[in-house]
Order: structure tokens, then sequence, then C-alpha cells
């Protein structure tokens, strides 16, 4: 994670949320980003796989294998939608930082990676609390400070 955390060094650098992910095997990044892509589905998680199956395209790679021998560390335990995603594509291992009380995957809310969920890809393992100290400052750091690519109508008012 340490690779993946220097990525993102300041609030709102390039528009950057601090939701740093890397992967095991092929160093790629996945940074949540703000504009232009502005969908609120595109966590790290999913940025940084879809880095990886750029990956196996332009390396004329099957992406199976590939994600089935992949580490997946990202700084906040996935949410529920990205724990799924994971699962159906059967990436073995995630590292995470700090929960996610609100809305946590791998066991803050749901327990994605090890429920008996039948046609829902393989169970994996998740670790949690990997430089958690460090994943929570991160965030709180990203939180004091304004987003420089919010609308104006979302803009916190200074008193």
């Amino acid at each position: 994670m340490k690779g993946a955390g220097g990525a993102w060094r300041g609030p709102g650098v390039k528009g950057v949320w601090p939701g740093v992910c890397g992967v095991c095997r092929l160093a790629a990044h996945g940074l949540r980003s703000l504009p232009p892509r502005t969908q609120a589905t595109r966590h790290a998680e999913l940025v940084a796989v879809d880095e990886v199956l750029e990956w196996c395209a332009r390396n004329n790679r099957q992406r199976s294998p590939v994600l089935a021998s992949t580490a997946l560390y990202v700084t906040v335990e996935p949410c529920v939608m990205c724990a799924a995603a994971l699962r159906l594509l059967n990436i073995p291992l995630v590292v995470y930082g700090c929960r996610n009380e609100r809305f946590g995957g791998c066991g803050s809310v749901l327990n994605i990676p090890t429920e008996n969920l039948e046609d829902t890809g393989t169970p994996f393992q998740c670790v949690g609390g990997y430089r958690a100290e460090e994943a929570v400052e991160l965030l709180k750091t990203f939180y004091k400070a304004e987003n420089p690519n919010a609308p104006k109508s979302k803009v916190r008012k200074k008193e």
C-alpha cells in the first residue's frame, strides 16, 4: 500500500479522491478520479481492475489466470459493490487499511468474500487493518479540504 498511497499526496491533487488502490503483480494503480470520470461507481478497485484488463489485452494474456494470481491493496475496505465485483473476478486476496463502517463489503456491513453465495465467483481472503492509521489520516486530510471539482452548489460555505 505504500506505493499506492504515494500516488495521492494531498487533497484535490489532480481531482483524485483518497481511494487509492494497488494491484500486486502488475503494479497497476487505481485512483478514484473526479471529472472527467464523474461516475459514482468508478471506485479505485474497479479502476485498478480496468488497468489489469487493459494490460492483459496489450500483452495478449488471458485475464482469468492473471486475475486469479492477483492481490489487491486498497486504502479503505471495499464497499459491497466492489467486494461483489472482486469476487466475480476471482481475485484471491484483498488487503485494506481502514474499515468502511457504512458500506463495507468485507465484514463491516456484509461479508461478501466468505458468504455462501451461489454462482457469484470464488470466495476470497480479505485482510483488514494494514497500515490502518495511515489510511485514516489520509482520509481525514482529504476531507478537511474542499473538493476543487465539486459543483458550486455543493461547496461548503466558509464562515
